[in-house]
């Protein structure tokens, strides 16, 4: 029996099966494109995405060959300096198209022993107490012990499921797509530079070898979401907003997307869970969604692994919905603040001017520009200090280097700044113990321990051997009898 399969081979399932390898979980993805479409609708990584990749030890494959950005607010078409006091030690994003993110993310799972079967397409499935039988398009089936849903906003999994998918409706809709131009580039720019004046939902990017990125309001909605778009309906839109066409010829791909902002009821049912945009859809302002995609991803990974190995405290598995869909159904918010904002009637205009000069004030531009990019998430943990829950940033150690080049391997870290008084005996086997200090300050007294989640979410701080004996179980599980 497969333990996991992973419906759906976009970033979401990639990072999902490479982070259920690193604890020798067997998983399959089933991808039903027998090969990528080539399609960059996702167009970088933000700073807590970053973070995840420098985690796990594949940030440099990013680097080279992204550039760096650094955008501040990055909200509602509103851009800003970046915020000189974001807690993160990876004050940047990573530029990088959609299809590259997805083979750097394909070849580390694969690294790391995934099994990743294309052209195979989910078309039913059944649940038990004991597994899930996945019945495919070719008329096989699959047996595993779980099963993720990484399949799109228009899932087939969790319509399987029956989960439901509240939200609201698209009432605007955008075309998407690349292609080549004729048109002199100080001629698009000039005109782009014009348009956005009053309409923010249009671009014509330069990429690579003379293609350009198109983006510009549809004349409508399109009642069949499914139907893509034609290049003349690009130009009819092109000439309605900037006047010219710009010669647009050789599409490479086109597409359109809509502000319908949805999230299913739960993530998990059963032995079946979703992620990404399966379990939530909104529109793409300030490139969020496959970053939620991926922290979803890791979230659940570590957790899912510890169900399968049978060590998973009670509850555990559901707290990736308790934890995750409150922060799906805060990007659902701010994407249709932003949507608001983008508006180009007086009062949207009015709201964005005023918006734009409350983003001038350092404190309100690190908070935007922190939910944006997610570094200032906190999970609920119960009381304790600021810390307690949320993502340990990137610090030097003393002795020991980078604290993220200890966590390669994807186990929980107890960063030991007693002197080495704490003992983990019992669950070494799931917990690295690094007795160290940081060059830095933390907010917290130098003399207390930080207890790390494999997904490097801060569970515990104190000094006292009784209290992390307290704690340990809630996400490590029992632990293991001594050896004889």
């Amino acid at each position: 029996m497969i333990d996991v399969i992973v419906a759906g081979g976009g970033p979401t399932g990639l990072m999902l099966a490479a982070e259920l390898r690193l604890h020798d979980v067997r998983v399959v993805v089933l991808e039903k494109l027998a090969a990528p479409t080539g399609q960059s609708r996702g167009q970088g990584l933000h700073a807590r995405s970053v973070e995840v990749m420098d985690q796990r030890g594949i940030l440099d494959r990013f680097l080279a060959v992204s550039e760096k950005f650094q955008v501040g607010g990055l909200f509602g078409g509103i851009t800003k300096p970046w915020p000189e006091s974001l807690d993160t030690a990876h004050p940047y994003g990573v530029a990088t198209p959609q299809p590259v993110t997805e083979r750097i993310l394909d070849e580390h799972a694969l690294e790391l022993g995934a099994e990743i079967r294309r052209g195979c397409e989910v078309a039913g499935l059944t649940q038990d107490e004991d597994g899930v039988t996945v019945s495919l398009v070719d008329g096989t089936t699959l047996r595993s012990r779980y099963l993720v849903g990484c399949d799109g906003g228009r899932s087939t999994v969790r319509k399987l499921l029956g989960v439901a998918f509240p939200g609201l409706p698209a009432t605007v809709e955008t075309l998407l797509g690349e292609m080549e131009v004729t048109e002199d580039p100080a001629a698009i720019a000039a005109a782009v530079k014009e348009v956005n004046r009053t309409q923010l939902r249009f671009g014509v990017i330069p990429q690579k070898d003379g293609v350009c990125r198109v983006i510009v309001p549809a004349a409508g909605v399109r009642e069949d979401r499914t139907a893509e778009p034609t290049l003349e309906e690009f130009k009819q839109q092109l000439r309605a907003y900037a006047g010219s066409d710009f010669g647009v010829h050789s599409p490479r791909w086109l597409s359109h997307f809509g502000d319908a902002t949805r999230q299913a009821e739960r993530y998990r049912a059963g032995r079946v869970l979703l992620a990404g945009d399966a379990a939530h859809i909104h529109p793409p302002t300030g490139g969020q969604g496959l970053n939620l995609g991926v922290q979803d991803a890791f979230n659940l990974g570590w957790k899912l692994a510890a169900a399968v190995a049978g060590w998973a405290p009670e509850g555990l598995l559901d707290t990736y919905h308790a934890e995750r869909h409150p922060v799906g159904a805060a990007v659902l918010d701010n994407t249709r603040a932003q949507i608001a904002l983008m508006g180009t009637d007086p009062g949207p205009t009015a709201l964005r001017n005023l918006f734009s000069k409350l983003m001038d004030f350092e404190e309100v531009n690190r908070y935007v520009t922190g939910l944006i990019t997610a570094v200032e998430l906190r999970y609920d943990f119960g009381e304790g200090p600021d810390l307690l829950g949320r993502r340990m940033r990137d610090v030097e150690l003393k002795q020991r280097g980078r604290l993220y080049a200890l966590m390669r391997e994807g186990r929980g870290l107890l960063l030991d700044r007693t002197g080495g008084s704490l003992s983990l005996k019992g669950w070494s086997a799931r917990i690295d113990h690094v007795v160290d200090t940081t060059h830095e300050d933390l907010g917290i007294p130098d003399s207390l321990a930080l207890l790390l989640r494999p997904d490097g979410h801060v569970a515990w701080i104190g000094d006292s051997q009784e209290d992390l004996l307290a704690h340990l179980p809630t996400w490590f599980g029992p632990a293991l009898p001594p050896r004889e």
